[in-house]
C-alpha cells in the first residue's frame, strides 16, 4: 500500500518564498528558492511512520524542472525519494484537478493514505475514496491558496 505525501507545506517549509508571489509574481523565482526550504518536523515525522508499513510516494504540483533539486532537497533531508510525480510542463490545472488524476494512476496500487495541506486536495481525494489526512502543521495563507488553487502552480 502507498502513502502519498505533497511536498510543499507538508514536508518543505515555504513561507520564506511565498513573497515572489505576492504583488508581481515571480514564479521562477519561487521555485529556484526551494533549494532553502527548511524541513518541516510534523511533516518528516509522519513520513517515518508511515515508512515503517508502506511505500512513500511523493506527489507534488512542483513543476517538473525541479526534480533535481527536490530529490538532492529529500536525500539531504533523510526523506525517501524513489518515486515522484510532479506537475507536467505547461500543466496548470488546479491542485484538486491535477493530482486526483495522479491519485487515480497509482489506486491500483492501493493507496493506505494521502497527506496534503490543501483542504481541497483533501477533500477532492476524500470525495474519490481515497483516504486523505490534512497537514496542517503550517498556515496555509491566500498567497498560497491562490497560487495551488486558482493559478494551478505549485
Amino acid at each position: 500500500m502507498l502513502a502519498v505525501f505533497d511536498v510543499d507545506g507538508v514536508v518543505a517549509d515555504v513561507r520564506h518564498r511565498l513573497h515572489h508571489l505576492e504583488r508581481r509574481r515571480s514564479w521562477s523565482a519561487f521555485f529556484a528558492d526551494a533549494v532553502a526550504d527548511e524541513l518541516l518536523v510534523e511533516g518528516a515525522r509522519l513520513v517515518a511512520d508511515l515508512a515503517r508499513e508502506h511505500e512513500i510516494v511523493w506527489l507534488t504540483g512542483r513543476p517538473e524542472w525541479l526534480r533535481d533539486v527536490t530529490l538532492d532537497w529529500f536525500a539531504e533531508h533523510g526523506l525517501p525519494g524513489d518515486e515522484l510525480f510532479m506537475r507536467p510542463h505547461g500543466d496548470y490545472r488546479p491542485a484538486p484537478r491535477y493530482k486526483l488524476s495522479v491519485l487515480r494512476e497509482l489506486a491500483p496500487r492501493g493507496i493506505a493514505a494521502v497527506i496534503d495541506d490543501d483542504d481541497e486536495v483533501i477533500r477532492t481525494a476524500l470525495d474519490a475514496g481515497f483516504p486523505a489526512v490534512l497537514a496542517d502543521w503550517v498556515p496555509r495563507g491566500r498567497t498560497l491558496r491562490h497560487a495551488q488553487d486558482r493559478d494551478g502552480r505549485t
